[in-house]
């Protein structure tokens, strides 16, 4: 037994320390040596298992994965409204829907959204591709809005918009060719 006096001046954990060694080892299963960092799984100490490990590493890699999405999205819009700008040129506020403004308009809009697009899925300055996004995204829901009210194709808008303002922040993020 240990005396209370030999653990006087000691933490909590330290005289649980001391009391752990000085108990029999005959009752305590025969423990492989490990590596320093190793905690006798194979992994490093703190390293978590199963689903932690699961959540962690998803928690990790979704930044990345939300900005090549968004990036995919942006190349589908952008592609579509160069191949045919007349489907798109109903969109343009203030503007007649033949007119060669508008199409002028939608095909700079068109490719202003591959631009933004490759930057996204390549990593090149993501967080300034994702910005710019939001502004143009904040810009059509505000014209999505005013011209036909709320809709489905509106709060369509109004989730991809609040996708890029997060991306716009200051997450670490994965697969990127500057930061």
């Amino acid at each position: 037994m240990t005396s209370q006096r030999s653990l006087r001046g000691r933490s909590a954990k330290q005289a649980g320390q001391v009391r752990a060694a000085r108990r029999p080892t005959y009752d305590r299963p025969a423990r492989k040596e490990s590596s320093a960092g190793d905690n006798g799984s194979g992994r490093a100490a703190g390293q978590p298992t199963g689903l932690l490990s699961l959540a962690a590493r998803t928690a990790a890699w979704a930044p990345t994965a939300a900005r090549i999405l968004l990036g995919l999205v942006l190349a589908w819009f952008g592609y579509h409204e160069l191949v045919q700008p007349a489907l798109w040129t109903g969109y343009v506020p203030l503007v007649h829907a033949q007119s060669a403004f508008a199409v002028a308009a939608v095909l700079a809009h068109g490719w202003l959204l591959l631009m933004l697009a490759v930057a996204l899925v390549a990593g090149i300055m993501s967080r300034v591709a994702a910005a710019v996004t939001a502004v143009l995204l904040l810009e059509i829901v505000i014209s999505l809005t005013v011209t036909g009210g709320l809709s489905d194709l509106t709060l369509r808008d109004v989730g991809v918009l609040g996708l890029a303002i997060i991306l716009a922040g200051p997450a670490e993020q994965r697969l990127t060719l500057t930061r």
